[in-house]
């Protein structure tokens, strides 16, 4: 097979199968591709490269790719990859989701006229956060700081710039490591079976190269079992790649939410349809997204037609 190229959009979360991908050079050994990798701050700059046409495929949170979506950016989703991926994360002194009997409303009531911070506008931690704080009531009494780049957030929680954060279960580690930060509120309990990431394609790539995005399905699971049948082995990979991590750092950031997969199931597809009429209300999007905008199970169910592993 001639040489081909690929340009992949990822972000700086290292549990996702991109790092393993790059570190074991599956794509190029296997599939004979020139991989161009290029990182970003969070999943709207990704969605903004697939609108620049400078991005075959990306890792993204779905809430972000469907706002582009709504906005005319032709993306679609054609894998999973990690579902409740997005933790809150507090000071030693605040009160956690178990301290408060499970009781989401008094975990965020004690941040009233304080500051969480966040990923970008628009990702998924964004989305979930907001509507939080609205549905109990606290979108006026609690500030959502927006950070470009997710990396910022654990020193702004240690240096006191904010009271709180949300964010991957990286951001976790990081900020347990910095400031022995914890966790307040559980992956399972912000938004159950919540896509936290996808692999989003171009219409284009999936129209005239559908051989070549089977092909790299095929690899992200194999990538994702990697994770969830060998995570000692995978951590050594990752931290070999990325050099500013020990093994031990990764292997506490799988652990953190343990659900990796690329399936496409109808518990990961209604999780993200619910997305809808909250990011509707949020104004992030416009019209009534359905299904068949979002994802095409086609490939995917060639390349995993069994049942899920997430759980």
């Amino acid at each position: 097979m001639a040489n081909k190229k690929l340009r992949i959009g990822h972000l700086s979360t290292f549990y996702h199968t991109s790092f393993l991908l790059m570190g074991t050079q599956w794509l190029e050994n296997k599939l004979d591709l020139t991989v161009e990798w290029s990182m970003f701050g969070g999943g709207p700059a990704i969605v903004d490269a697939f609108f620049r046409g400078e991005v075959d495929i990306g890792y993204i949170g779905l809430p972000p790719v469907m706002i582009g979506i709504d906005r005319g950016v032709p993306i679609i989703c054609v894998g999973g990859g990690h579902v409740e991926g997005t933790v809150m994360i507090g000071p030693p002194g605040c009160s956690t989701f178990e301290d408060m009997g499970g009781d989401t409303a008094s975990v965020l009531e004690q941040f009233r006229s304080g500051t969480i911070g966040c990923p970008p506008s628009g990702s998924i931690h964004d989305v979930i956060i907001r509507n939080l704080l609205e549905k109990h009531d606290l979108d006026g009494s609690v500030e959502v700081r927006n950070f470009q780049w997710a990396d910022f957030i654990p020193d702004a929680l240690a240096n006191g710039q904010v009271d709180a954060a949300i964010g991957t279960p990286p951001l976790s580690v990081v900020a347990a490591r910095v400031c022995e930060a914890k966790v307040v509120i559980p992956p399972s309990k912000l938004w159950p079976f919540n896509p936290s990431y996808g692999i989003i394609v171009s219409h284009e790539l999936l129209r005239d190269r559908s051989g070549l995005v089977k092909d790299f399905l095929g690899l992200h699971e194999d990538a994702s079992n990697l994770i969830r049948d060998e995570p000692e082995r995978a951590a050594r990979i990752v931290s070999e790649l990325v050099e500013v991590v020990d093994s031990d750092f990764i292997l506490q950031t799988y652990r953190v939410s343990p659900r990796y997969c690329a399936g496409l199931p109808r518990e990961y597809i209604d999780s993200t349809m619910g997305f809808v009429p909250v990011l509707r209300n949020l104004g992030y999007v416009g019209n009534k997204l359905d299904e068949g905008d979002v994802f095409d199970r086609t490939v995917i169910e060639q390349v995993h037609p069994g049942k899920h592993h997430y759980y």
